[in-house]
């Protein structure tokens, strides 16, 4: 194997600690149920992926960066700032598939997805990507709604699940503690906009 080779001056960046996204979370009784599934998909794989815990279950709305040593101030503020901005009504959610984003044959995250069902996700995705254009931050058009169930799951074909469906009245600023396994609520917005 060849050896790194290093430039004077030029040191590797130190690796990513923490995370920031905007997300919606299911209330807890619909995360109890899915936390449920997820166990259930993981025992019937017969793997030793675990299920993510249920008050870990989500949909991330907007991910604005993973960052070393820290948050910055000046990215929690701009996207608080744009956050205030957002006038959009409570909507229901509703995912109804269950597919993988794992590259064939490679395990990955499995995954419920919906399609018309989570087109509010797209609303309030689009409305906060706007919001933070405003504000300089570069856009990130890449968004597919989902909740991951697992980690390390086998690929499989999409399929039909029962629909697990939520009423959305909030979204939250998270901050991830990278590899630590914790999510820490930074602020959280009504969603109070006219129907």
């Amino acid at each position: 194997m060849p050896e790194q080779l290093w430039l004077p001056g030029l040191e590797a960046p130190p690796p990513p600690t923490d995370g920031l996204f905007f997300a919606v979370y299911p209330d807890r009784n619909t995360a109890a149920g899915i936390a449920k599934f997820a166990q259930q998909l993981c025992a019937d794989a017969r793997v030793r992926s675990k299920p993510l815990a249920a008050n870990r279950l989500h949909v991330t709305l907007r991910h604005l960066g993973n960052f070393a040593g820290g948050l910055p101030d000046e990215r929690i503020e701009g996207a608080r700032r744009a956050a205030t901005t957002l006038s959009i009504a409570p909507f229901t959610v509703e995912f109804d598939a269950l597919t993988s984003f794992a590259k064939k044959p490679r395990p990955g995250p499995a995954v419920l997805v919906g399609e018309d069902g989570v087109q509010g996700l797209h609303a309030l995705h689009d409305a906060l990507e706007a919001a933070l254009g405003e504000l300089g931050i570069e856009p990130d058009a890449r968004f597919t709604p989902h909740v991951t169930l697992a980690y390390g799951m086998p690929w499989a074909e999409r399929r039909p699940v029962e629909p697990v469906c939520w009423n959305v009245r909030e979204f939250v600023l998270v901050h991830s503690l990278l590899g630590r396994n914790q999510h820490v609520e930074l602020a959280r917005w009504s969603l109070a906009g006219k129907p």
